[in-house]
């Protein structure tokens, strides 16, 4: 089967939804948002859009399984200019293999860190995301320690990671698909 060709509409570099993709469950009733799915790159960052049911609160509860070849010690959420993450006192940000969470004072990035996500391990992250509008889109990132690296100089760019971000690396769009429960 040929695949079509439209000039000017070559996404083939940037999205990657036929080989791995993430899936979401949307429950009304609780405001609970649940995204599953594979991670098979640590040479992009990855662009994830939502069409959600409404704006607002929505309580995030991620799970992804690392299919890289790589060990991750931190992943990072960068949220879109309209939206932000919760970060107030009664709204729990965590993540079971990341003992330690930082929120930039604009709440638009989280960086979960001081832990580890094995190949083939899944991360189990939380956190609530206040959607400015309906079709919300954040973009994640992972940072495993360069292998010639002393301790030292991984402990540094860990503790550069968290304090300035992620710097920007080419991205994968994923549109992800939601279904809606409640």
């Amino acid at each position: 089967m040929s695949t079509p060709e439209f000039p000017g509409l070559d996404v083939s570099t940037r999205v990657r939804a036929r080989d791995i993709q993430l899936a979401a469950v949307a429950d009304l009733r609780h405001r609970i948002l649940m995204i599953s799915g594979a991670v098979d790159t640590t040479d992009h960052d990855v662009c994830v859009g939502l069409t959600l049911p409404a704006p607002g609160r929505w309580q995030v509860i991620k799970a992804e399984t690392n299919l890289t070849a790589q060990t991750w010690v931190a992943m990072q959420v960068v949220t879109d200019e309209n939206s932000t993450i919760v970060a107030d006192a009664d709204t729990p940000v965590l993540s079971r293999q990341f003992a330690q969470v930082f929120i930039t004072p604009d709440q638009r990035r989280a960086t979960f860190y001081g832990g580890e996500v094995r190949p083939g391990e899944a991360l189990l992250k939380m956190y609530t995301l206040e959607a400015g509008g309906t079709e919300p889109t954040y973009t994640y990132s992972q940072y495993s320690p360069v292998a010639a690296d002393t301790p030292e100089q991984s402990a540094r760019t860990l503790d550069q990671i968290v304090a300035d971000g992620m710097r920007p690396r080419p991205v994968v769009e994923l549109v992800v698909p939601l279904t809606i429960v409640g």
